[in-house]
């Protein structure tokens, strides 16, 4: 039997004024990190991030909302729903048969095997091309989805005005997007964990 990796320990964050508990989850033997998975928060908790969220995107005016599947997802949703608008562009990850000519980036996950993609549905593009956008995701810690979802809104003639995430992880996600990290807007902040010695975690320095 495989072990779980989702350990007995949990690390409390404050996001946007609401206290969440979250399990640590080990990476690796010597590396974990804490786990949010919004969907299993409630419906309570995504209205206040997309609240949240919104209040502090509302200054970029923002025409659409861009959310990466999957946890990205009901983040777009609720951020429309904060800014009153009605439509918002999902970023595929599996190869549904209406996505066959779809348009493709390559992303990593530090919570997912492997190398994925994100792909834009060509008839979405009438929805970004010449319009503000902002890419919102649950969290962002290698950067790679965020980055991913920003190229895709650009090569759809999206001007990307900001990216708001739930948390942010670490900061190994500015590297990755560059001028692009000026982008980011989080309602809470994580840090990953190495081993305590005790049998526990503890946060690494500079995280």
């Amino acid at each position: 039997m495989t072990q779980s990796p989702v350990t007995p320990h949990h690390w409390t964050v404050d996001v946007a004024g609401r206290l969440v508990e979250l399990p640590l989850v080990a990476i690796k033997p010597d590396f974990a990190i804490s786990l949010m998975m919004v969907i299993d928060l409630g419906v309570g908790f995504l209205d206040h991030v997309g609240r949240a969220l919104a209040e502090r995107l509302k200054p970029l005016r923002p025409d659409v909302i861009v959310g990466p599947a999957t946890l990205g997802i009901p983040i777009a949703i609720e951020v429309s729903r904060a800014l009153g608008l009605d439509q918002y562009v999902v970023l595929q990850k599996s190869p549904k048969i209406h996505l066959a000519d779809a348009l493709v980036e390559p992303i990593t996950s530090i919570t997912s095997k492997g190398e994925q993609r994100l792909l834009l549905d060509r008839r979405a593009v009438p929805l970004l091309a010449g319009r503000r956008a902002v890419v919102v995701d649950d969290v962002v810690a290698s950067g790679s989805s965020l980055k991913g979802a920003i190229a895709l809104a650009r090569a759809a003639g999206a001007e990307v005005v900001g990216a708001g995430v739930v948390l942010t992880e670490a900061h190994e996600w500015q590297a990755a997007l560059g001028a692009d990290a000026g982008l980011v807007t989080g309602l809470g902040h994580i840090p990953q964990f190495a081993p305590d010695g005790n049998g526990g975690w503890t946060p690494i320095v500079g995280t």
